[in-house]
């Protein structure tokens, strides 16, 4: 029989009284929603709990997609005691106390599953209790955490558990789970006014369960209207479909006005999307291919700025990460524009569609071996670092293609600087050329 069948569920006393995230938290892999990548049929995790061969684990994720969840599900289903931590309750003393329960546990048979939350708070001696355990077996320990385990937890520690990473729960993710917490609140909502609870929750169901759960509390004769969640959250619920043209006309917003040099407009298209609970990492994104395509080496700081945001708007999460979107933004609008090198790039591929395969020129290719030297392999080269300048005079276009232009700077910005330095450039190859010629 298989771990992962159905069982029923256990009763529990008072369940009802108990918060709605708590109620739903399911007891079978039925329930249990996302984390496909390490729970689907196949993948690494599941198969080590349908074959009993479970060792220590830590379970890396961001708030609400499961953590938690997922350590009381092993446990059930491998038949293991469960003993919950909280690294920020419990001292060295309680490890110890825990921990010689579990060793007799084990002398009887039993096997000990301690699962520690937040277990980066742990510091280096607390988490070093546990490793003589975990070694001999008298556990297996499951930490979660929110933080880098290669930053927050003991290599030792580390060395001696596998680490799985969880992802943030889907928007359609979280409206199963809500639509399942509807049918026990006996509760009846429109998918879209569900998809903005997710929206807002962003990937985090204990959120969406939090927001249901207090909305329906003031719902009417058996129906959550709109008008409910926006008590709850404070604020109004934008028509905003992640999925749909709203999305898309948001996004070109904000594209536009960046392109146009206009930072107010920027900000409130860019605030707009925030608001309806946008993935932060998609607007990022968006930002990265404006500062390359409509900034580009006009201002190349425009670039780096941008994956400087990306990484802040990862690093800190919703809200404070939205800071570092906005001074992007900012930035890119008042940045001098250029999409010269965009235009180059397309000039390039089009040229590539519409002429044959040119083949590398001699002088352009490696010569690793003997044969090739006597074939011209490499016959012609300069070497650009025993010349002047360091500018050669060597055609490194196919003969076909030679004098072809494909970048041509702008006068704005960083650009202006370049354009003045690729005309010295041609310039010296040509006047090369020339003397060349006359010899």
């Amino acid at each position: 029989m298989s771990l992962f069948d159905s069982a029923p569920m256990e009763s529990l006393a008072d369940r009802s009284k108990r918060p709605l995230a708590e109620q739903m938290r399911p007891e079978t892999w039925v329930g249990f929603v996302g984390q496909q990548h390490i729970l689907g049929p196949g993948k690494p995790l599941r198969v080590q709990i349908e074959r009993d061969q479970l060792q220590s684990l830590i379970l890396w994720g961001p708030p609400g997609v499961g953590k938690t969840t997922l350590a009381r599900l092993i446990a059930r289903l491998t038949r293991a005691d469960f003993i919950p931590f909280s690294a920020v309750l419990a001292g060295i003393k309680e490890i110890k106390a825990v921990m010689a329960d579990s060793e007799r546990a084990r002398k009887l048979g039993r096997r000990t599953v301690v699962f520690v939350d937040e277990i980066h708070r742990f510091n280096k001696a607390q988490q070093d209790a546990f490793l003589p355990y975990v070694e001999r077996g008298d556990i297996i320990l499951i930490g979660a955490t929110t933080e880098n385990p290669s930053f927050e937890v003991n290599s030792a520690l580390l060395s001696r558990a596998k680490v799985y990473a969880l992802r943030a729960l889907s928007m359609d993710e979280i409206v199963t789970l809500l639509e399942a917490a509807l049918k026990m609140l006996e509760l009846s909502a429109t998918r879209e006014l569900l998809e903005q609870i997710a929206i807002y929750a962003n990937g985090d169901a204990r959120t969406a369960y939090n927001i249901l759960e207090l909305a329906s509390s003031v719902a009417r004769e058996g129906v959550l209207e709109q008008e409910a969640v926006e008590s709850v959250i404070e604020r109004k619920v934008l028509l905003y479909d992640k999925s749909g043209e709203e999305h898309f006309n948001l996004i070109s917003a904000l594209h536009k006005s960046i392109r146009s040099s206009d930072p107010d407009a920027a900000l409130y298209w860019l605030a707009r999307m925030l608001e309806a609970g946008e993935d932060r990492l998609y607007i990022a994104r968006r930002l990265v291919r404006m500062a390359v395509e409509d900034i580009g080496l006009a201002d190349p700081r425009a670039l780096e700025q941008s994956i400087a945001a990306q990484q802040a708007a990862h690093f800190l999460g919703v809200p404070e990460g939205d800071q570092a979107l906005a001074q992007a933004a900012i930035y890119l609008a008042v940045a001098p524009k250029s999409d010269a090198a965009y235009r180059a790039l397309n000039a390039a591929m089009e040229t590539i569609e519409k002429s044959p395969a040119e083949p590398v020129p001699m002088q352009l290719r490696n010569a690793p071996t003997r044969h090739m030297k006597q074939w011209g392999y490499g016959a012609g080269y300069q070497h650009a670092h025993q010349f002047e300048d360091a500018v050669n005079t060597m055609e490194c276009l196919p003969e076909s293609l030679k004098g072809t232009t494909f970048y041509e700077p702008t006068d704005r910005g960083v650009e202006q600087r370049i354009a003045q330095r690729l005309a010295e450039l041609r310039k010296k190859k040509e006047s090369g050329d020339r003397s060349q010629e006359s010899e």
